[in-house]
C-alpha cells in the first residue's frame, strides 16, 4: 500500500520543472538556439508559441536565470496578460519596470508576457509601442498558445519559436524518473496510458501521475483511466461494436454506462470517441464522415443543447452511416 506522506500537498508539476535548459524534455531545437543566446549575452524579442504544456514557460525562466545568472530576478518580471489584459497594464506595470536601469550584465532587462495572446487588439499596440521605445535596455518574451492572435506588427519584431507537443518517448522517460524519486510502483502499460491521455502536455501528464500516486498499491492501465475519468480502447470497441452490428439498443446501453454510471461528460465522451476513431483501422471514408457527426455532436453541445438527446441522435446518427455501407 502506498501512503501520501504529509507533504504531498507539493505539486509535482513545480517541484519538477526543469531549473536548467539542458533538463527541458522535447525541444531541443529551440533549446539550441536559446543556448546560443545565452553564450553571446545578446537577445532579440522572443514569441513563443504552441500548445499548453510543452514548456514554454519553462524555457523561459530557465533561459532567463542561465542569461543573467545570480541577478536574475532583478532584471526579470512575470505577467500574465488572461488577469491583465487591457492598455492600462501595457501603460502602467510594463513601462514603469522597463524604465528602470537594468543591473550588471547583459545590459538589458527582460519581461515575461505569459498568456499574451489575451491581450486586447488596443494592448497590443500600445505593446507594440512600448517594445519599440524601450528596446535597448528591454528585451520581451511572449508566450501564447496561437501566433495567429498576436498581432502582425508585434510578430515582426520577434523571433518566433513554436512549441511542438512533447512525444511519448521522452513523455514516458520524464514520468518513470519522477516516479522513482516519489517510489511509486507503477507498470509500463499505465506509463504508456498517462502519456496517450496528455497527448504530448507534460503539465498534464505529471498532474495525472500525482493523482494517481493517491491510489492504493500499484498503479495500472486500470487505475489511470478509473482516476482520470476517460474511457479505455476496449470499452470504446464494445461500443462501435454495437454500432456496427446496427444494434441501437446496445449501443445506447453502453453510452447510459459511460454517462450515469461512470459520470463522463458528454464532451469528455466524444473526445475519446474521436481519438478512438482516428486511431483506428476503420475506412479512411467512413472515419471521415464518423469525424464530421463527432464534430456536430460537439458543437451542439458547448453551444447548450440537451446532452442525453444530442448523444443518443449520434448513435442514430453513426448507425445510419453503417445502414449505407
Amino acid at each position: 500500500m502506498h501512503t501520501i506522506p504529509s507533504a504531498m500537498i507539493e505539486i509535482w508539476v513545480e517541484k519538477y520543472r526543469p531549473g536548467k535548459l539542458d533538463e527541458v524534455i522535447g525541444q531541443e531545437r529551440i533549446v539550441k538556439r536559446l543556448k546560443s543566446y545565452v553564450e553571446a549575452k545578446s537577445m532579440p524579442h522572443l514569441l513563443f508559441a504552441g500548445p499548453p504544456g510543452t514548456g514554454k514557460t519553462t524555457c523561459a525562466l530557465a533561459f532567463v536565470r542561465e542569461l543573467f545568472g545570480e541577478n536574475w530576478q532583478s532584471n526579470f518580471i512575470e505577467l500574465n496578460a488572461s488577469d491583465e489584459r487591457g492598455i492600462p497594464v501595457v501603460r502602467g506595470k510594463i513601462k514603469e519596470f522597463a524604465r528602470i536601469n537594468p543591473m550588471g550584465e547583459p545590459g538589458f532587462k527582460v519581461i515575461f508576457l505569459d498568456e499574451s495572446d489575451a491581450l486586447t487588439p488596443d494592448a497590443q499596440s500600445a505593446l507594440r509601442r512600448t517594445m519599440e521605445m524601450y528596446s535597448r535596455v528591454c528585451r520581451f518574451i511572449l508566450s501564447c498558445n496561437y501566433s495567429s492572435k498576436i498581432i502582425e506588427p508585434i510578430q515582426s519584431r520577434c523571433a518566433i519559436f513554436r512549441f511542438t507537443p512533447v512525444d511519448k518517448t521522452a513523455l514516458v522517460a520524464r514520468l518513470k524518473t519522477i516516479a522513482q524519486k516519489e517510489n511509486l510502483s507503477i507498470d509500463e502499460d499505465a506509463l504508456d496510458s498517462i502519456a496517450y491521455l496528455a497527448n504530448g502536455d507534460v503539465r498534464r501528464a505529471i498532474n495525472i501521475l500525482q493523482t494517481c500516486s493517491a491510489a492504493e498499491g500499484k498503479i495500472t492501465m486500470d487505475v489511470v483511466f478509473q482516476v482520470t475519468g476517460h474511457l479505455k480502447g476496449d470499452q470504446l470497441k464494445e461500443f462501435m461494436e454495437h454500432i456496427s452490428r446496427r444494434d441501437f439498443q446496445g449501443a445506447k446501453k453502453v453510452l447510459d454506462d459511460f454517462i450515469v454510471y461512470q459520470g463522463l461528460s458528454g464532451q469528455d465522451f466524444l473526445e475519446d470517441l474521436h481519438r478512438y476513431i482516428i486511431d483506428s483501422n476503420i475506412d479512411d471514408e467512413l472515419k471521415v464522415k464518423i469525424t464530421e457527426r463527432i464534430g456536430e455532436a460537439d458543437f451542439r453541445l458547448s453551444e447548450g443543447s440537451n446532452e442525453r438527446i444530442q448523444l443518443e441522435a449520434l448513435v442514430a446518427n453513426l448507425i445510419l452511416l453503417y445502414s449505407k455501407k
